[in-house]
């Protein structure tokens, strides 16, 4: 099946049928053994066994710019090419992206506790993760509060391109200003300078966990497609019964 098959929506819904069992199986398997993994992991010398909050905590946060970068590649489909799915693969990313963002600032709260002594700091990291979390529910409210759903997709976009800025501030927030968040420690031009004792759970567990992103993604797309189709059965039977 070719790339440009899938703007297909009916050859997407079949191909989506065929994938989401691997998905799911890898998923499981993913996390399984992630979650073996991580028990063996040593404990800290300064934060002690908090510093396994970091094998949910990093790739939430790896997952919830993802999740936005993801939209931003659907929000050009949707203004330039007028690929009829990225309104959808935007649709569907956006309250998994916020949930994963949402996760992310849970547990750095709980990480941030006993390291800083507070729950919340205004610090820049933080502070921009904040906001990627904020532009998430303005973009889902926005797709709920505009019924046509073109109109609803041109403004969404729109909103995810302007929105996207916040990417490199959160990724370079660190760098920039003088914040009380550690630095870069795993995606770094000089290398991981993590313990591989640790790295080795950490990356098992950002794999799972974009495995199941991927998953629920997919199958977000579907149940919007038939969403879609069910809306516009309606709207076609109630134009036959009003005439």
């Amino acid at each position: 099946m070719a790339i440009i098959d899938l703007a297909n929506p009916s050859r997407f819904l079949t191909l989506a049928g065929r994938l989401l069992p691997w998905l799911i199986g890898l998923t499981a398997l993913a996390f399984a053994a992630g979650l073996s993994l991580t028990p063996g992991a040593p404990n800290d010398y300064q934060q002690g066994a908090t510093v396994k909050i970091m094998f949910i905590h990093v790739p939430s946060a790896w997952l919830g710019m993802f999740g936005w970068g993801l939209m931003s590649i659907a929000a050009l489909g949707t203004l330039v090419w007028r690929h009829p799915l990225a309104d959808v693969a935007a649709k569907a990313a956006a309250p998994i992206g916020a949930a994963f963002t949402f996760m992310c600032l849970v547990t750095g709260m709980l990480w941030g506790r006993p390291r800083w002594g507070a729950y919340w700091v205004w610090d820049a990291r933080l502070t921009s993760v904040l906001v990627l979390f904020l532009m998430y529910l303005g973009v889902i409210a926005l797709w709920r509060t505009v019924d046509d759903p073109s109109r609803s997709a041109r403004a969404a976009a729109i909103l995810t391109l302007v929105g996207a800025i916040n990417l490199p501030i959160i990724k370079f927030s660190v760098d920039w200003w003088n914040t009380l968040h550690q630095p870069a420690s795993v995606l770094r031009l000089g290398g991981p300078t993590i313990h591989p004792s640790l790295l080795a759970p950490l990356l098992v567990m950002a794999l799972a966990f974009l495995l199941l992103f991927l998953t629920l993604h997919l199958a977000a797309m579907r149940n919007e497609i038939m969403r879609r189709r069910v809306r516009t059965m309606l709207m076609l039977q109630a134009e036959a019964a009003g005439r």
